[in-house]
């Protein structure tokens, strides 16, 4: 009996997904309890990026530059998790906890974002005896302020924790999971949110904010409970010197193609992101799309990155270069803005629906490869691995923000430009502004190519036997 009970577990791992990320210091249990916190920020994520921007430009008649505006704050705070990771690493406390006062506190910047959102946007509303607007703008802010403070917070303390507690082996494994779980959590958010604001009002939404809320602290608590062994220090080890970060920094960027991989990153990161405000609104005002409905292309994005990491994962484990993996995902990009664009003009959901999933299939692969690159490259001295990566989340989420800002500000513009007859008459339309936005983007990418081409040849010439790189090395 007990031969066969350890024949089936055995089994059992073998055949879920990622069961070999297991180990003696990290059960299965326990692994899959800490990988909620990643729900939790995809959950976050949606509601900011997806439900939230829509309704305030569409539904609250909010301009989209002041939406943007809103939404890149948090993202331009994500360039500081490179610090964040390198404080929770060095982080000496009397009880010898590291990550775990960084999680919380992260859950705890979320949970009062969420919280403090519903008031704003029922200033916003209108339904108020005097005017002040002003106090919803100021609201607003501040809650996507603190959310995104949160959210960046907890993912890095939570990803840090997840690789202290996994083995040499099985760490990549756990941290490739912990990714996936990021997507399933964008994914499954997105279709509860859309189906319950199926009958929008403004009631129903500030329900679905507050729990959200709840259901954020519930399961980050449940993540992060036991999670981290106590190991109490003495005064003379919290009192020891540490290694600084700038001198960690300056090895970091000593390095050969650094430079080069980063202003990759930050242009072809805003030629992917600069839609991430008006997607949802494209449709809902030109498409004549539902809140529900327009709910459902952030589930449609993120399936088509999930699907654009496994091809990542075939072409890595046959040893494919990372920047001609990147090269494909922005040509796959480049197509997906096209359908986008002629979406509109062919009055077609249908195309809409799929070029949000190349959008999604595109970024996943430039994502992928980049951070590849990044975690492969040669560093010196007090440089690790760690600080390319934090180097990488901060080109990436500063190309993020800015290109959020952007995107919504020229179509705000573009589409004053048009409706004061500044433009021919064909283009006097509400879409004029989102399609200057998609064919930027475009060229965008196209420029990219252009950046990324030298690091292709010389890779060709230097590497010809390239490093198998499986889809578990990474980390997210």
């Amino acid at each position: 009996m007990i031969f066969k009970a350890k024949s089936l577990q055995s089994l059992s791992t073998r055949l879920l997904p990622f069961g070999d990320a297991v180990s003696e210091d990290l059960p299965l249990g326990q692994l899959l309890r800490l990988s909620l916190f990643q729900v939790s920020v995809g959950m976050a994520a949606v509601m900011l990026l997806g439900t939230l921007n829509r309704v305030m430009i569409v539904e609250l008649g909010i301009g989209a530059m002041l939406v943007a505006a809103m939404i890149a704050i948090p993202v331009l705070v994500a360039p500081f998790r490179a610090l964040v990771g390198f404080k929770s690493d060095n982080y000496r406390s009397a009880i010898g906890w590291k990550r775990i006062p960084y999680l919380w506190f992260g859950t705890m910047w979320q949970f009062g974002g969420l919280a403090i959102m519903p008031m704003a946007l029922l200033v916003l509303s209108g339904d108020r005896a005097i005017d002040i607007s002003w106090a919803g703008y100021v609201g607003a802010a501040l809650a996507f302020l603190l959310t995104g403070i949160g959210m960046h917070m907890t993912q890095t303390a939570g990803l840090a924790l997840a690789a202290d507690r996994a083995t040499e082996d099985t760490r990549p494994k756990v941290v490739a999971l912990l990714y996936v779980m990021h997507l399933i959590g964008m994914a499954f958010a997105a279709i509860i949110i859309g189906a319950l604001l199926r009958d929008y009002s403004a009631l129903r939404l500030v329900q679905v904010v507050q729990g959200t809320a709840v259901v954020t602290l519930l399961l980050n608590l449940i993540a992060l409970w036991k999670q981290e062994n106590v190991a109490p220090m003495t005064k003379a080890e919290r009192a020891a010197e540490g290694p600084t970060f700038k001198a960690a920094w300056s090895d970091f960027a000593s390095g050969g193609d650094a430079g080069r991989l980063l202003a990759v990153v930050f242009i072809g990161t805003m030629a992917f992101n600069m839609q991430d405000v008006l997607l949802e609104p494209y449709g809902g005002e030109i498409l004549g799309l539902s809140v529900s409905a327009t709910t459902l292309l952030t589930a449609t994005w993120a399936g088509g990155a999930l699907l654009g990491f496994g091809t990542a994962a075939k072409w890595l484990a046959r040893a494919m270069d990372p920047y001609r993996m990147c090269g494909r995902g922005i040509l796959v990009g480049i197509a997906a803005f096209a359908a986008v664009i002629f979406a509109a003009p062919l009055g077609s959901s249908v195309l809409f629906y799929v070029g949000s999933a190349l959008i999604g299939f595109g970024s996943g692969l430039f994502g992928v490869a980049t951070l590849t690159a990044a975690m492969t490259m040669k560093t010196t001295g007090t440089a690790g691995r760690g600080l390319a990566l934090g180097a990488w989340g901060a080109a990436q989420a500063t190309g993020a923000g800015l290109s959020i800002f952007i995107g919504g500000t020229l179509r705000d513009l573009v589409n004053h430009a048009a409706g004061t007859g500044m433009l021919s008459e064909a283009l006097a339309t509400p879409a004029t502004g989102y399609s200057v936005v998609y064919h930027t983007e475009i060229g965008l990418l196209f420029i990219t190519l252009i950046v990324l081409g030298p690091l292709v040849r010389v890779k060709a010439i230097t590497h010809g036997a390239q490093t198998r790189t499986g889809l578990a090395e990474f980390p997210t």
